[in-house]
């Protein structure tokens, strides 16, 4: 994600030297946080992990029988796929989420896994390219006004809440970020589009499907 880039540092002096995690690194802090938890939670609850943006990472991960009910978290967004190279159309946007569901199922042999980040965001439905969703707070400017219609928009995000809620289900549950979003993405220059990151106006908006 080049995340040092995305997010320059507000004082480059303190920041020299900052670099990534190992994947080493990582597995070694799940390790002793999991052996420090389980003594004081009992086996029957369930600890989570991160898959560190690395799904397919974890096969020979915790096959120990001492590891009980581990539960592995992945975070999927749409604007993550467009920083990997998707292109920013709904037939494109579908497949990725496709492929997604195909390696949840293939982790669910291994862990249960929870989709613990998604919506419906994307740079289709902004109208521009955002970039991987860089907002003002990347320094990016944004939109000044909707330039996607109603009617589009719906079609959109409708198409990629279809994908996204089946590859989901092929797992063992998922969360909305976020149910609420306190900016207020209509009249606050720069976050025109941003919409799609509140669950209750995806709702509102007949974005999201909803059983009844």
């Amino acid at each position: 994600m080049k995340v040092t880039e995305r997010y320059p540092a507000v004082d480059p002096e303190k920041a020299k030297g900052t670099k990534p995690n190992t994947m080493e690194f990582i597995r070694g802090f799940y390790l002793e946080a999991y052996d420090r938890i389980r003594k004081y939670m009992p086996e029957d609850k369930y600890v989570v992990f991160h898959d560190a943006f690395c799904l397919k990472a974890w096969k020979d991960f915790m096959r120990e029988d001492k590891y009980k009910n581990v539960v592995l978290d992945t975070h999927q967004y749409l604007m993550v796929a467009e920083m990997k190279g998707c292109q920013q159309t709904v037939e494109e946007y579908v497949k990725y989420v496709k492929k997604l569901k195909k390696d949840i199922e293939e982790m669910q042999e291994y862990f249960p896994v929870i989709c613990g980040e998604w919506c419906l965001f994307n740079s289709l439905a902004v109208g521009c390219d955002t970039k991987g969703g860089q907002t003002v707070l990347n320094g990016v400017e944004g939109m000044a006004q909707e330039t996607v219609s109603a009617k589009e928009k719906k079609k959109i995000y409708n198409a990629v809440a279809e994908a996204q809620l089946d590859a989901w289900n092929a797992g063992s549950g998922y969360f909305y970020w976020s149910y609420k979003l306190l900016t207020d993405t209509v009249n606050t220059p720069g976050w025109v589009g941003w919409d799609s990151w509140d669950f209750g106006r995806c709702v509102d908006f007949g974005w999201f499907p909803i059983e009844k």
